[in-house]
């Protein structure tokens, strides 16, 4: 395979694992000739860490996402990856291949039917490809579960339970972020869950096709902080003087710094507000059940203000049940100046739960055993390589069929979509009722 000219949409955090890889290990399969996003500065800030790692960034054209398809055509580009806030990809998936390149685009696919039913059109419109970057796939906890659930050790699957946590730290980022108006993101139930209904959508190799859900915003938002009686605080985490738990500083972080807060008067945007302020509309509490076409049940729930973070999934076979329990960071904790502790090394022994993994398959009429779970290097336990490799090299014969494509896309944020609808009429809905145009039946 010929070395691919690439294009990147988006220049926030998420981007640095494209561009590490473009000039990195892959420096070999691609070219990156375009970086795109309506703010300059973030832009510049990235094409600097570039300069610095060594890499000509002299003909890489830049602009903002209204350029896409004259740059893509100066460039001759192949490829365009696509890591904008959720609400702009649809836009940028179809102009990508209308403009006649293949698209990868981070998750979710986008946040709603009507942009599902966009993308549908295009992909069928010009035969190009859509790559969705579902890297929890290729973690090695979630792929050992896989391969449990694929050797038919538990037998045929009837039933799921999937319960994940997002603690004080991660999950009020969201929280922080343009994630907290659900016109933007189409709230957790697809930016965060689309993850995990992919990883049960590919686990039990099965498609969704009716969801109930209930929830809402209780914990955040200035709706909830009078209950509590929270003192009047900041517009924003970034100011002098004493900070509460709830508080991100940009200027203590100088990553976050140099990217956001260096670059506010181009746009405006603010990584730092109040998670209590007024505009939360993402909801922080969520229960959904899922109906699935071979007949499973899936009960999920999300919580996002959760004192530690992870995850437990149990899946219920015909033959046995198979466990995983993930911690991915068994406290929040504050130093003596009130400042979060996120570092998971920094608990002390004493903290009553610590991190770690454990995968148990238990058959009937037998004893519990533990499964190894082997790990790589590198991001998610090395699954962020293994991703990177089929993304730039073009997937391998994977007996785990962890590439996804635009209708793993579909299949993972019809929960959310179908979820959504749910939270607002009361009622469940079914993947007949989003009308998506394309058959997700495998």
């Amino acid at each position: 395979m010929s070395k691919r000219r690439y294009v990147v949409v988006g220049a926030g955090g998420r981007v640095q694992m494209y561009l590490s890889a473009i000039t990195g290990d892959h420096a070999a399969d691609a070219e990156l000739v375009g970086l795109l996003d309506s703010n300059p500065g973030r832009v510049e800030y990235h094409l600097g860490r570039l300069a610095d790692a060594g890499l000509d960034t002299s003909k890489i054209i830049t602009g903002s996402g209204d350029d896409l398809e004259k740059v893509i055509a100066d460039q001759q580009a192949d490829r365009v990856i696509i890591t904008s806030p959720d609400y702009t990809h649809a836009d940028y998936i179809v102009r990508g291949l209308d403009a006649g390149v293949d698209v990868v685009v981070e998750k979710p696919l986008t946040i709603n039917p009507e942009s599902a039913r966009r993308i549908v059109e295009a992909v069928e419109r010009t035969g190009k490809q859509v790559v969705v970057t579902h890297n929890y796939r290729y973690s090695p906890r979630n792929s050992a579960l896989k391969e449990l659930i694929k050797s038919g050790r538990i037998g045929t699957p009837l039933s799921v339970t999937f319960e994940w946590v997002l603690d004080t730290a991660h999950g009020a980022d969201y929280f922080r972020r343009w994630h907290r108006n659900k016109e933007n993101s189409g709230g957790l139930l697809i930016h965060k869950a689309s993850h995990h209904f992919d990883l049960v959508n590919w686990w039990i190799a099965d498609v969704p096709q009716q969801v109930y859900a209930r929830g809402g915003v209780r914990f955040y938002g200035d709706q909830n902080a009078p209950a509590r009686a929270l003192p009047d605080r900041a517009e924003r985490g970034t100011h002098d003087g004493p900070h509460s738990p709830w508080e991100l500083d940009l200027r203590t972080d100088e990553k976050l710094k140099a990217l956001y807060y260096d670059n506010e008067s181009y746009d405006g945007y603010r990584r730092d507000q109040d998670v209590f302020g007024p505009g939360v509309s993402t909801e922080d509490n969520l229960a959904v059940i899922v109906d699935y076409a071979g007949g499973p049940t899936l009960s999920y729930a999300l919580n996002a203000h959760s004192p530690w973070e992870g995850y437990r999934v149990a899946v219920n076979g015909t033959e046995g049940r198979a466990e995983l329990e993930v911690i991915e960071r068994a406290a929040v904790l504050t130093d003596d100046d009130g400042n979060v502790i996120v570092d998971p090394s920094a608990l002390p022994e004493d903290a009553g739960r610590h991190g770690g993994q454990k995968l148990t398959l238990q058959r009937h009429w037998q004893p519990a055993q533990e499964i190894e779970i082997t790990e790589g290097a590198g991001g998610h336990g090395g699954g962020d390589v293994l991703l990177l490799k089929d993304v730039f090299q073009g997937p391998g014969d994977d007996p785990l069929e962890r590439p996804s494509d635009y209708k793993d896309g579909l299949r993972s944020i019809s929960v959310g979509m179908m979820g959504n609808e749910s939270l607002a009429t009361g009622r469940p809905v079914t993947l007949d009722d989003l009308k998506l145009g394309v058959d997700l039946s495998r």
